[in-house]
């Protein structure tokens, strides 16, 4: 009898594309303020149109949409709408500093769902949160 085969997962990760409206803003954002990492890109012209971002084990790309000519793509509803990218990571009072300390605007973490939690919107309104497992009591806030 010969051994089952083994099954190898096709799938191996996801990661958010965000159009964004102005890639150099957008890009400062996740680059300058939390502190990704440029993997990957496409220009056009010199400029930057397309990149691929990771922190971590994690990645996200941006587009800058186009805005005029035959293949505009803006599109009609607000921009990050609804849309939330959690960040499981080992410590999110970690991020929290890190990205304060860079100026960027992060809520107060609390813990929800017996995880620490900070939240942060990106230029285009994107909510980005960053959470860690914690045994602390839920509804706790973080205090300094």
């Amino acid at each position: 009898m010969s051994p089952e085969p083994e099954i190898v997962p096709n799938v191996r990760q996801a990661v958010p594309f965000f159009s964004v409206k102005n890639m150099e803003e957008s890009y400062s954002y996740y680059v300058d303020g939390l502190g990704f990492v440029k993997k990957n890109q496409w220009l056009v012209e010199g400029k930057l149109r397309w990149c691929w971002l990771e922190l971590g084990g994690a990645a996200l790309m941006l587009q800058e949409y186009t805005k005029e000519g035959p293949d505009s793509s803006v599109p009609t509803g607000k921009l990050g709408e609804g849309v939330t990218i959690c960040f499981q990571c080992q410590d999110a009072l970690a991020i929290y500093h890190e990205v304060t300390q860079r100026g960027v605007l992060a809520s107060k973490p609390f813990v929800g769902n017996g995880y620490w939690v900070t939240s942060l919107s990106d230029p285009d309104g994107y909510r980005i949160d960053f959470e860690s497992l914690t045994d602390v009591p839920e509804d706790t806030e973080y205090s300094e």
